[in-house]
């Protein structure tokens, strides 16, 4: 595994010099603050999980265009009123127009409303608990989303965090390439394994380079293709 230095010089190398590549890094948002993270309304987060989840495998343009009526036919990711969502109101759903009919992702909202509801149970908000997991256990953070969430597994957490501010990296199949050809991971299987090779090898970056891992992802990706 190279020096993180080597890694973005071959990244400014790739996108026409260190001016382009500082500039393409500064149209992403930085990540939010703790304080930031703690202040977000738990139906907000409920509603990223929703975008996201969403999102997947389907077309973003027409989730972004439709994302109106997903505000309206779910109450505004109301928590309490999702997570006792009667029978009647969830059939509904599956014939609202305003959204995707999807019923196994509409029954995704409801699950990880009862997700969100917990966590601020255990920790007093939702928020409280994303703002306060360590970065340095990203990896130890997607198990427990996978595990207590519902289709949040895979990148769909990973941009779900990054989209809330929460400092992560997303393991685009650019930046699986790029930790491949570093020797962090031998394939792209995201076995235990691998994944707390790619948290180690992430962490040094991070503390090696002065970057966030937010930074580190996009270079990563940067230095093999399009970035995210």
């Amino acid at each position: 595994m190279r020096s993180f230095d080597n890694i973005e010089a071959l990244a400014a190398q790739k996108k026409g010099g260190e001016e382009r590549l500082a500039k393409l890094l500064a149209e992403h948002n930085l990540p939010k603050s703790k304080f930031e993270l703690e202040k977000i309304g738990d139906d907000r987060w409920l509603a990223m999980f929703t975008k996201c989840v969403f999102q997947a495998g389907f077309s973003w343009k027409v989730i972004e265009q439709k994302w109106p009526g997903f505000e309206e036919a779910f109450e505004g990711f109301d928590i309490a009123r999702l997570t006792f969502l009667p029978d009647e109101d969830f059939e509904a759903l599956t014939k609202d127009t305003r959204i995707v009919r999807n019923g196994a992702k509409i029954k995704a909202v409801q699950d990880n409303a009862l997700f969100l509801k917990d966590l601020a149970a255990e920790h007093g908000s939702a928020a409280k608990f994303f703002a306060d997991y360590p970065a340095e256990d990203q990896i130890g953070l997607m198990e427990l989303m996978k595990k207590r969430g519902s289709r949040l597994g895979g990148t769909t957490g990973q941009l779900a965090l990054r989209f809330m501010g929460k400092e992560s990296f997303i393991l685009t199949g650019d930046v699986v390439n790029a930790l491949m050809r570093e020797n962090v991971i031998e394939n792209d299987r995201m076995s235990k394994k691998n994944l707390k090779e790619i948290q180690a090898a992430f962490n040094d970056w991070k503390a090696t380079s002065g970057r966030t891992l937010n930074e580190i992802s996009r270079i990563l990706a940067f230095s093999v293709g399009t970035g995210h």
